[in-house]
């Protein structure tokens, strides 16, 4: 497939990829809230019916009265709405652009030589050892004794749980690129979202359905899996998110430390989600759990910003040694950049400028010094240093970038 026809196709794949995980996501924010909302029914023929809450909400010029059963209803309506598809076809798409973008091309964004993952196909092997091996660790522990035990059922299921993610977390770090780590240990999460609703959800809820039909009560454990498997699904993913767009933050996903704001990034990122979920919960000491809860995210964001900022190499905070005139700047730029950010690209694959940044003239280099300093410092570019920059001409480039 020639590049241009690539592009299309990453294109419109990633756009799919937003659409059916916006209605996905927005789903699961919806019932999560709604759960949240529900009041005892007030009329008792309600109660009587089996219904354990009720909400009366307005929205776009009209009154929607939602109701939930204890575990189901006497008798099913003709019609039943289900909620999959959106979280199929969002890890369908995922996926497709983990391939397109990571998997067919590894040593650009996937792989570096200096870490310690194989390269080709055995770490793209690697890598889906992990997305794989995360989700059966995960369904392991939510189906062991530790997912009820302590005082506060839970509570040690998701010290285990974090603990075991933030190691992966640093696992991935040292064996793939920055950008490789953090998109795979998105895909990893994600995984374990979607496979939720495909092995333990919908399966349930089919369960309770056939129940019902055939006259029988519905097994309450299917209803507590798939509210359990539910809710988790609601922490991952402002993490898995902050994944999504991680890989146009280079000065982030290749710092020195990036193992730390990974983790770091995803629990401040489900603190968040933690502060929203209380907001919507009736709270017997008003809004300070929701405040500790916000503040504690945010203050973990706060946290890795400081770690990761830049630390000046010299006096006035420009790396040491000689310094480089525009023109050896450019020549550098040329011999080791230009073949992917140019106007037209030599690099095999490329159709146009990664992003649209062209380096291919004296005016558009001096533009992009910042960003060529973050990018070079981080380690984040050339990809895989597939143009062999050394170790020299990246310091000089360093120096030219960061002067005044």
């Amino acid at each position: 497939m020639s590049a241009y026809w690539l592009d299309w196709l990453s294109l419109l794949t990633r756009w799919a990829h937003l659409v059916v995980g916006i209605a996905w996501i927005g789903a699961s924010f919806y019932f999560v809230w709604l759960d949240n909302h529900l009041q005892p029914p007030g009329d008792p023929a309600l109660a009587d019916k089996g219904v354990a809450g009720e909400l009366w909400a307005v929205h776009g010029g009209g009154f929607y009265n939602p109701q939930k059963y204890r575990l189901g209803p006497p008798q099913l309506p003709a019609r039943l709405h289900w909620f999959y598809w959106e979280a199929y076809s969002t890890w369908l798409t995922g996926f497709a652009m983990l391939v397109l973008v990571y998997f067919l091309n590894p040593a650009a964004n996937l792989l570096d030589p200096a870490r310690a993952a194989p390269p080709g196909a055995a770490g793209v092997a690697v890598a889906l050892g992990f997305i794989v091996g995360g989700w059966l660790v995960y369904d392991g522990l939510c189906r062991s004794p530790l997912a009820q035990a302590g005082r506060v059922p839970g509570w040690m299921f998701n010290a285990v749980l974090a603990l075991l993610l933030a190691q992966a977390a640093w696992a991935l770090c040292v064996l793939f690129s920055g950008r490789g780590a953090f998109i795979v240990f998105g895909a990893m999460l994600g995984t374990m979202m979607v496979a939720n609703v495909a092995m333990v959800i919908i399966p349930g809820q089919r369960r309770m359905v056939a129940a019902i039909t055939a006259g029988q009560p519905p097994d309450p454990l299917d209803a507590r899996r798939g509210k359990q498997r539910s809710v988790h699904n609601t922490y991952f993913t402002l993490p898995v998110l902050m994944t999504m767009i991680s890989h146009h933050h280079a000065g982030i996903t290749h710092a020195s430390l990036n193992a730390l704001a990974l983790v770091l990034l995803a629990a401040g990122g489900a603190a968040i989600r933690h502060g929203f979920v209380l907001r919507h919960r009736a709270q017997p000491h008003g809004r300070r759990p929701v405040l500790l809860a916000l503040a504690a995210g945010l203050a973990m964001l706060a946290t890795a910003a400081v770690l990761l900022q830049p630390r000046a190499t010299a006096a006035g905070g420009t790396a040491t040694g000689a310094a480089i005139d525009d023109t050896q700047a450019l020549a550098i730029l040329a011999a080791r950049c230009t073949a992917c950010h140019a106007g037209q690209p030599s690099f095999p694959g490329l159709a146009a400028a990664p992003n649209g940044v062209r380096l291919d003239s004296p005016a558009a280099a001096q533009a992009r010094r910042a960003a060529i300093a973050t990018q070079l410092g981080g380690g984040a570019m050339p990809p895989g240093n597939v143009t062999g920059l050394s170790a020299d001409e990246r310091a000089a480039l360093l120096r030219w970038a960061q002067s005044p």
